[in-house]
């Protein structure tokens, strides 16, 4: 597959209660990252789709959940472009963070979607 899906997200209005609730319901494990953010990564076993992607459940700032998916691009910024271009608007440009660049970007009907290189 080109362009795999990576990584996704869970966000809202608290964290523990999530975190709580998909660990509940799913079995996940989840360890909370060093510092101040509110996310807590899921851990995964093995590797695609046998071991599962990657995963966190994060406090959303505004208090509005939503689940986001991340797709492989190894130019962030070339797909930004196209989305825009097919009718997306850029939510974050693209952001560059320890070990992982990421973008987000909405489609015509809203819906958001992250880009991620190196993760």
């Amino acid at each position: 597959m080109a362009h795999p899906v990576l990584h996704f997200e869970v966000s809202g209005k608290d964290l523990d209660k999530l975190n709580g609730f998909y660990s509940e319901l799913f079995g996940w494990k989840t360890q909370k990252v060093p510092g101040d953010m509110p996310y807590a990564m899921v851990e995964k076993e093995g590797g695609g789709i046998g071991g599962g992607i990657g995963g966190g459940i994060g406090q959303s700032p505004s208090g509005n959940g939503h689940v986001t998916f991340y797709v492989g691009a190894d130019d962030p910024q070339a797909v930004l472009d196209k989305a825009e271009q097919l009718g997306g608007k850029t939510i974050m440009p693209v952001t560059e963070l320890p070990e992982v660049t990421i973008a987000l970007f909405a489609d015509p009907e809203g819906h958001v979607v992250g880009l991620a290189k190196g993760m």
